[in-house]
C-alpha cells in the first residue's frame, strides 16, 4: 500500500490508547489540550520532575514511518521553556493535540522510534 492510501488510526484513538497505557502502568498522563480528533499532530511533553522537560512532536521518518522528533533539543529544559515552546506550536497550529506525561523515568509510550 503507498503511503498516500496508508490507513491511519484518528489522533483520538491514539491518545486514547496511551491514556489506556499510562493507567495500566500507573504512570500520570493528561491530555492538556485536545485537538483535531481526526488528523490532529500530537506533542508530548514528558515531564521529569527536577530532571526537566522533554517536548517530543508527531513527525514521520523519511520512509514515512510515524516518529517523535526532540523538539526542544536533546537536554532537558525547565517546564517553563517546554510550556512556551508548546504555546507558540498551539498559537501555529491550533489543532494539536498536547499530552503531559509525568515520569521520572521518562518513558515513551507513543509508538515510533525518537529522532
Amino acid at each position: 500500500m503507498s503511503r498516500a492510501l496508508e490507513a491511519r488510526l484518528k489522533t483520538k484513538l491514539v491518545v486514547q490508547a496511551a491514556v489506556r497505557l499510562c493507567a495500566l502502568r500507573a504512570v500520570p498522563i493528561t491530555v492538556a489540550r485536545r485537538g483535531d480528533e481526526d488528523a490532529g499532530t500530537i506533542l508530548v511533553k514528558l515531564n521529569r520532575a527536577d530532571l526537566g522537560c522533554i517536548v517530543l512532536a508527531q513527525t514521520r521518518s523519511q520512509s514515512g514511518e510515524l516518529a517523535w522528533l526532540r523538539a526542544t533539543g536533546d537536554a532537558p529544559v525547565d517546564e517553563p521553556t517546554a510550556d512556551a515552546y508548546i504555546a507558540r506550536q498551539v498559537k501555529r497550529d491550533p489543532d494539536v493535540w498536547v499530552v503531559e506525561i509525568e515520569d521520572r523515568e521518562g518513558r515513551q509510550v507513543f509508538n515510533g522510534p525518537v529522532l
